[in-house]
């Protein structure tokens, strides 16, 4: 893992090697807010190489604005956090889909 690279970079170069001509069409990413307040993220798993990887779901609480919820569920990275945690889910994915 190049640890100087954002995680935000490292999910567009990641985003970028799914794209074949097909995927993108039927799969992709998505952020968007939640208002409670804090960031939901899901990721297509689908046609990746991490399709059928078995993933551990995590659940960190470390006060009301600090926290995340991590799950694959139907060939999908799911991810809930507070305001300031979604580069710490966005790390959380990296590193799991580079865990060799």
């Amino acid at each position: 893992m190049n640890d100087t690279e954002h995680p935000f970079d490292w999910l567009q170069r990641w985003y970028a090697e799914q794209c074949d001509g097909d995927w993108e069409h039927s799969w992709g990413i998505e952020i968007g807010p939640l208002d409670n307040p804090g960031w939901t993220v899901a990721i297509d798993l689908e046609d990746t190489a991490l399709e059928d990887r078995s993933y551990a779901a995590q659940s960190v609480r470390r006060s009301k604005t600090d926290w995340l919820f991590t799950r694959v569920q139907e060939r999908r990275f799911h991810a809930s956090c507070g305001p300031g945690n979604l580069t710490e889910v966005l790390t959380v994915f990296r590193v799991w889909a580079e865990d060799a």
